[in-house]
């Protein structure tokens, strides 16, 4: 009998699968939008400052700004290979100190990453992320004035932060503690199940 085969007529058992459709199934349901998510919330973090940095002419211009990151919107494709398009939602309070003015700045902004579950010995599950450049990062400012929005375009400020934050997304990426949440080690999760039975 074929081992995906049902068992005899009147049988109410198990439907056996092969071997390679129940891992293909498994890995659909153990990589779900949720546990991606939760592991690149993990990565994320959820704020940091930047700065004081130096923009402009002869860095007359000190940028600095808070950055707080959302929670991550995650989309999966099922195919050959299952990929994750995810969106980081930021908001950023930015100053730009001239020392005789201080203007200040609303921004919204979101990072693009790409992500694909992989499977690896001995028997290993691993979420791999792309690590972001600047493209990756779109922002939009707001200013309260005509003076403070081209003080902003003149210094460079935009390119500035989206090379930051890029920066600062691709160490977490990169830390011990993010790297443990992208890898579940299915084995010790099956021990562990099979030891407490």
């Amino acid at each position: 009998m074929d081992s995906s085969s049902p068992g005899p007529a009147g049988d109410s058992g198990p439907q056996y699968l092969r071997y390679e459709e129940f891992g293909r199934r498994f890995f659909e349901v153990a990589v779900s939008e949720k546990r991606v998510a939760d592991a690149i919330g993990a990565i994320a973090g959820d704020e940091f400052e930047m700065g004081p940095m130096g923009q402009g002419p002869g860095g007359i211009a000190k940028v600095t700004a808070r950055v707080r990151i959302q929670a991550p919107r995650v989309t999966r494709n099922v195919g050959q290979t299952i990929t994750f398009d995810i969106r980081i939602p930021l908001e950023i309070n930015m100053v730009i100190d001239l020392r005789i003015d201080r203007p200040r700045f609303m921004v919204f902004g979101e990072i693009a990453l790409q992500a694909t579950a992989r499977a690896a010995a001995p028997l290993l599950l691993i979420i791999d992320v792309d690590k972001p450049g600047p493209r990756d990062i779109a922002i939009h400012v707001t200013s309260g004035t005509l003076r403070a929005e081209a003080l902003r375009v003149l210094a460079g400020i935009d390119a500035e932060i989206k090379r930051f934050i890029a920066a600062h997304v691709v160490g977490e990426i990169d830390s011990p503690g993010a790297r443990q949440a992208r890898i579940i080690d299915v084995a010790a999760q099956i021990d562990a199940g099979w030891a407490g039975i």
